[in-house]
């Protein structure tokens, strides 16, 4: 397992790659501090096309709330400051309707440097009330994605499309790439990020895990079930120790993987 720092010099040469102000040399790094650039440069590195991320924070046993949908402290300290830099990393983070009206998020960086990315949220049925706090909040680009016309507040951007049960999740990405989003984090809740993973549309997945046994409430990911395990994904892994929380960072698409390593080298030159 992997111990990281993420000390200040280190995020401060990430967001300036992630900013294209600067390169991140190799520079007289501790071994943690290398560990911790191994795991951000991946998603910050400059890229030709969208990189597609999600993380999840789980219990022990693989709950993310309890049956009466406390969630509140799933992750620990450290689980909860780095799914804020992946949100100062992220050109857009995107939720789910049932998220939106469940936990009524901020969906801000308050616990790391850096700037809070587009707020998306997947509304088929235009369920999401115009005083949501997302809503309300306007210091970052605000955007509904609805397959009805339904009006929405000033500022608040729409964009319209078809569905069958769901609408689908590269449409989606197609519409948020459009935009000018290129690194896009799918921030929750666990059905959301399953839609994703299914469509084969994650190059990486982050689950985050708390030292906690919750018993029973709705399951981290629910994915449709395989017959044998040899039809399982088994993604390339990292495991990581962030201090309250282990996180496994899923490599789920080689081809961005590849093109990481390309920008990484030349950035690292």
């Amino acid at each position: 397992m992997q111990q990281i720092d993420v000390t200040q010099r280190v995020w401060k040469g990430i967001l300036a790659v992630k900013s294209g102000k600067a390169a991140l040399s190799s520079g007289n790094w501790t071994q943690a501090e290398a560990r911790a650039i191994d795991l951000y440069m991946a998603l910050a590195a400059p890229r030709d096309k969208p990189v597609v991320f999600a993380q999840i924070g789980q219990s022990l046993d693989g709950r993310i709330a309890t049956e009466t949908g406390d969630a509140q402290d799933v992750s620990g300290p450290d689980g909860l400051a780095h799914l804020h830099r992946l949100r100062a990393l992220a050109d857009a983070v995107v939720i789910g309707v049932k998220t939106a009206l469940h936990d009524d998020p901020r969906l801000t960086v308050r616990l790391a440097d850096g700037d809070s990315p587009a707020r998306v949220v997947i509304d088929p049925d235009g369920r999401l009330p115009n005083d949501a706090t997302l809503l309300r909040d306007n210091s970052a680009r605000r955007i509904i994605i609805q397959a009805v016309d339904k009006a929405r507040p000033a500022g608040v951007e729409t964009i319209t499309l078809s569905r069958a049960d769901w609408i689908c999740p590269k449409s989606i990405i197609d519409a948020l790439a459009a935009l000018g989003f290129r690194r896009i984090l799918i921030e929750g809740g666990g059905i959301t990020i399953a839609q994703f993973l299914e469509a084969d549309l994650l190059d990486r997945l982050h689950i985050a895990v708390a030292p906690l046994l919750i018993g029973s409430g709705p399951q981290s990911l629910t994915t449709s079930p395989v017959g044998t395990l040899a039809a399982a994904r088994r993604p390339r892994m990292t495991a990581y120790y962030l201090g309250s929380d282990i996180l496994f960072d899923c490599l789920l698409n080689p081809d961005a993987h590849a093109q990481e390593i390309s920008h990484l080298t030349a950035v690292g030159a």
